[in-house]
Parts: C-alpha cells; sequence; structure tokens
C-alpha cells in the first residue's frame, strides 16, 4: 500500500499550487484522508481533513485560502493552495486510514512528503 503525494514546488507570495495524493495498493475502503505539514523546527500540524462523506475541517491558519477535495474513484485527495504566503512553506505530508483486503480495521498510512516553498 501507498501514498504518492506530488505537486509541490517553489512559488511567489501570492500564487497558488495543487498537490495531489494517490493511494494504491489492495484498498477496500478509505476513511479520512488529510494533508499535514511541517515546517522546519516545528511540529508536523494538521492543515485539512476530509471524510469519506465529504465533510472538511481546516487550520484557522489555511481558512478561506486552501481546498481539500478528494476523488473517491481514484483514491487521491487533493489540496489547492491559494493566496499562498512564506508561512506555508513546509514538507506537506498526505494521511489517510484504509481498510485493506484480508483486514477488518483501518491502518493509518502516510505519504512520502512533498516541499512547498513560497518565496516573499
Amino acid at each position: 500500500v501507498q501514498l504518492q503525494a506530488s505537486g509541490g514546488g517553489l512559488v511567489q507570495t501570492g500564487g497558488s499550487l495543487r498537490l495531489s495524493c494517490a493511494a494504491s495498493g489492495t484498498i477496500i475502503t478509505i476513511g479520512n484522508m488529510a494533508w499535514f505539514r511541517q515546517a522546519p523546527g516545528k511540529e508536523r500540524e494538521l492543515v485539512a481533513l476530509i471524510s469519506d462523506t465529504g465533510s472538511t475541517n481546516y487550520a484557522n491558519a489555511v481558512k478561506g485560502r486552501f481546498t481539500i477535495s478528494r476523488d473517491n474513484a481514484k483514491n487521491t485527495v487533493y489540496l489547492q493552495m491559494n493566496t499562498l504566503s512564506p508561512e506555508d512553506t513546509a514538507v506537506y505530508y498526505c494521511n489517510a486510514n484504509m481498510r485493506l483486503s484480508g483486514r477488518h480495521s483501518y491502518i493509518n498510512y502516510w505519504g512520502q512528503g512533498t516541499q512547498v516553498t513560497v518565496s516573499s
């Protein structure tokens, strides 16, 4: 089972990026999917979460600027990031609770992280 994140990069203040994270493997169902980020010298923090029914939650710092969405047919979660600022610079990680073939419970998985750098 793998969570493959992509879409990070270097962008100027005020710019936009769209992150994607695709889950692959013998997946039966995916529950909550989320994006976290970790800036240098700081703890990893939750950025946004989306449930299997589409309910969303956002960190206060990104409300109104970031949008999380998912495509269940593609086992993929997205993070549209607008009006980026240098404070958004971090490694962004996707996270998902997944139930795999042959398992009865959900297991939490992390993607490998993608760097987002916002220049001033």
